[in-house]
C-alpha cells in the first residue's frame, strides 16, 4: 500500500500517505507520482465535501530525499524538477474544497509545506510532534511553496526568524505562530476535528487565492518592515560571518517574494533553491550533518553483538565547569547522579550552577517547573566518595594533571561496583597512561566533553590499549542516551579534537606575537568558519591551562625521546625574519 484513498458516506475523502518499504513518508519521485495520481482521482470526483490529508507512518511527512538533493547538479533540471512537484502541490489549493492536514507526527521540512498547502491544520498535542523547516541547517532552503506561503500566512516579521533559525517547535508554539490551527489529544478527536471543519466550510480557497488578500503585516515595502529589513542583512552577516549562503537566500526569496503574485514568487524560490541545491555548501552540509551523522548515531564505531547497555547511575568526580555540566546533562536525560566534590562547599557550588542552567531553560520555555525538580531529584551533591559504590559509570573531571587524575582514580575503584566503568574526562593526557593507576584497566576509558557541555554535542571516546570492547559499548551508550555525538579515536597526547584545535589557537598567537592585530586575527578566525576567534579561545580556557596542557605535552615528547621546538611562534617568527633577510 502507498497512499489509501477512501471517501466516506459523506463525501469526505481521506488520502492516508503510507509509503513503501519506509518508516517514514518522504518527498521523492515515487511522491510524486503517487501525489499525482491522488489528484487526478480527486479533481474527477462528482461529490466531493473535503479532504483529509493524513499519514499511516508514527510521523506524518519527514521531507525531502535527501539523496535526491545531492544527485541535483545541473540547474536546469533542478529547477523544472522543482517548479513541477509546485505545480502538482498548486492542485490541491484549486480544488475549492476544505482541505485538512491530520499531523499525527513531525511535520517537517517538506512535511510542513505539504501541510502548509491544506487550509486548515491540526496536530497531535504530543512532545513527539514537532513542526518547522530544519532545510537551513543543510545549506538549502524550503522548495515546495514553504517560504512563501509561510511568509503569506502569517507574515514577514514572524515568518523570517521561523525559517531563519531551522528551530522544531511543538504544537502549541506553532499554534501561537499561526502556523497550525488546532491540536487534538489523540486520533480519533484528530479526525472527528477535521471532518467537523470541512463539513462548516462547505467552499474554501487559500486567502492568498482570493482577490483582496494582503500579507499579514505588509510586504517588503511597509514602512514598519522596511525598517526591520534594513537592519536584517547586518544581524544576520554577524551571525553568519558570510559562510552560509542559505540564510541569506531564505532572506532574499521572502522579501522579493512579498513584492510578486503567488506564482511568481514561487519561482523566485526556485531559483534560490537551485543555486543552494546545485552549490558546494549544500552538499558538504548535507553529507557531514545528515548522512555522516546518522551514521555515527546509528552505531558505526561502536563493537558489534554487544547488547546495549543502561546506564541509571553516574558519579561525577569534580563540581567544576566540566563536572557540573557532565552532571546536568546526564540528569537532564533522566540519570541519576552523584556528583562529588573535594568539599561540600565545592559541590554545592556545582548544584547553584546546574540550577542556574535550569533556571535559564524554565525563562526561555524550554522547559517545565515538574522537569526542573525532576532533574535536580537526580543530582545528589557529596564529599563522600562511598556515595559512588553502587554507580554503572565514573567520570572524573579534575584538573587536567596526570598525578591528581591518578589519586581520585585509585579512589573511586576501590569503591565502586566491580563490573563498573571508569572514564576520564582528559582532554590530551593519554588514556593508556592514566589507566596505569587503574586495577582494572580493560574498564578503563576516555570520555572527553567539551565546553560548555550542555551546548557542545561533540564528545570523544578515546580506548586506551587494555580497554575492552564491552567497556567501549557502555561508554558509547552512555553518550547516545545524553543525545550527544560520540566519535572514538585514537589514543595519544591530544586525542584528534585537542591536536587539531591546538593548530588554530597557536595560529592565533602566532599572529598576534607577529604584530598582527588582534581585531584582525579574530575576524580571520570567524571568517574562516570558526564560532569563536582564535585569542577567543585562548581567554575562555585561560592562558595558565593552556600553558599547564603544553607543559603535559613536552614532558610526554621528551618521555618519548621525541624532538621538542618550544614554541611554534618562535619557529614563525624565524621564518619571517629569514625572509625579511633575503
Amino acid at each position: 500500500m502507498a497512499f489509501n484513498y477512501e471517501k466516506d458516506s459523506k463525501n469526505i475523502v481521506t488520502i492516508t500517505m503510507d509509503m513503501d518499504g519506509r518508516s517514514a513518508n518522504v518527498i521523492n519521485g515515487e511522491f510524486s507520482n503517487l501525489w499525482i495520481e491522488v489528484m487526478e482521482r480527486l479533481e474527477n470526483e462528482k461529490k466531493l465535501a473535503g479532504v483529509i490529508v493524513a499519514s499511516a507512518k508514527k510521523t506524518f511527512l519527514a521531507g525531502g530525499d535527501l539523496e535526491m538533493i545531492m544527485a541535483l547538479n545541473d540547474p536546469e533540471q533542478a529547477y523544472d524538477l522543482a517548479e513541477k512537484f509546485k505545480f502538482d502541490l498548486r492542485r490541491i489549493e484549486r480544488l475549492g474544497k476544505p482541505v485538512v492536514a491530520a499531523i499525527n507526527g513531525a511535520a517537517l521540512g517538506g512535511g510542513l509545506e505539504i501541510a502548509l498547502c491544506c487550509n486548515h491544520r491540526i496536530a497531535i498535542n504530543s512532545s513527539k510532534t514537532k513542526i518547522g523547516f530544519p532545510e537551513v541547517t543543510l545549506g538549502i532552503l524550503p522548495t515546495a511553496g514553504g517560504l512563501i506561503r509561510t511568509t503569506r500566512l502569517i507574515g514577514l516579521e514572524a515568518a523570517l526568524p521561523f525559517l531563519l533559525d531551522g528551530k522544531q517547535v511543538t504544537p502549541n508554539l506553532a499554534k501561537e505562530l499561526g502556523v497550525i490551527d488546532d491540536m487534538a489529544d489523540n486520533i480519533k478527536e484528530l479526525f472527528s476535528k477535521a471532518k467537523k471543519y470541512i463539513l462548516a466550510n462547505p467552499e474554501k480557497f487559500q486567502p492568498w487565492d482570493t482577490k483582496d488578500y494582503k500579507i499579514p503585516g505588509g510586504n517588503a515595502n511597509d514602512p514598519k518592515i522596511a525598517q526591520m529589513l534594513s537592519i536584517a542583512p547586518a544581524m544576520l552577516r554577524k551571525k553568519t560571518n558570510g559562510n552560509y549562503p542559505a540564510p541569506e537566500a531564505i532572506v532574499s526569496a521572502v522579501v522579493e517574494g512579498s513584492l510578486v503574485d503567488f506564482d511568481t514568487a514561487s519561482k523566485i524560490e526556485s531559483r534560490y533553491f537551485v543555486e543552494l541545491a546545485t552549490g558546494k555548501v549544500a552538499k558538504n552540509m548535507i553529507n557531514a550533518f545528515w548522512f555522516q551523522l546518522n551514521k555515527i548515531k546509528s552505531g558505526v564505531s561502536r563493537p558489534k553483538d554487544i547488547p546495549k547497555f543502561e546506564t541509571k547511575r553516574l558519579g561525577v568526580l569534580g563540581s567544576g565547569l566540566m563536572g557540573h555540566g557532565i552532571a546536568y546533562v546526564s540528569a537532564l536525560s533522566g540519570i541519576e547522579v552523584i556528583m562529588v566534590d573535594s568539599s561540600m562547599k565545592n559541590a554545592k557550588k556545582g548544584l547553584e550552577k546546574i540550577q542556574s542552567l535550569l533556571n535559564n531553560r524554565l525563562k526561555n520555555g524550554l522547559i517545565s517547573e515538574m522537569k526542573k525538580k525532576e532533574v535536580l531529584s537526580n543530582i545528589n551533591c557529596s564529599d563522600d566518595y562511598d556515595m559512588l559504590e553502587e554507580c554503572d559509570l565514573i567520570i572524573e573531571a579534575v584538573f587536567e594533571d596526570r598525578k591528581l587524575k591518578g589519586q581520585v582514580t585509585v579512589k573511586a575503584e576501590n569503591i565502586m561496583k566491580p563490573a563498573g566503568v571508569f572514564a576520564s574526562n582528559t582532554s590530551t593526557i593519554p588514556i593508556t597512561k592514566l589507566a596505569k593507576k587503574s586495577i582494572r584497566p580493560d574498564q578503563f576509558i576516555g570520555i572527553h566533553f567539551f565546553s560548555p557541555v550542555h551546548k557542545m554535542k561533540l564528545v570523544e571516546i578515546i580506548k586506551g590499549e587494555s580497554t575492552s570492547h564491552n567497556t567501549l559499548a557502555k561508554a558509547f551508550d552512555f553518550i547516545l542516551k545524553i543525545k550527544k555525538i560520540p566519535i572514538v579515536v585514537n589514543d595519544s597526547f591530544g586525542f584528534y579534537t585537542s591536536r587539531v584545535f591546538e593548530r588554530y589557537i597557536c595560529e592565533g598567537m602566532a599572529l598576534l606575537e607577529e604584530g598582527n592585530p588582534a581585531e584582525l586575527i579574530e575576524s580571520a578566525g570567524k571568517k574562516a568558519g570558526h564560532p569563536v576567534g582564535p585569542l577567543a579561545v585562548v581567554d575562555e580556557i585561560s592562558i595558565g591551562l593552556a600553558a599547564h596542557i603544553r607543559k603535559q605535552s613536552r614532558e610526554e615528547m621528551i618521555e618519548k625521546n621525541q624532538k621538542w621546538s618550544d614554541h611554534t611562534f618562535l619557529l614563525r617568527r624565524r621564518t619571517a625574519h629569514k625572509n625579511q633577510r633575503t
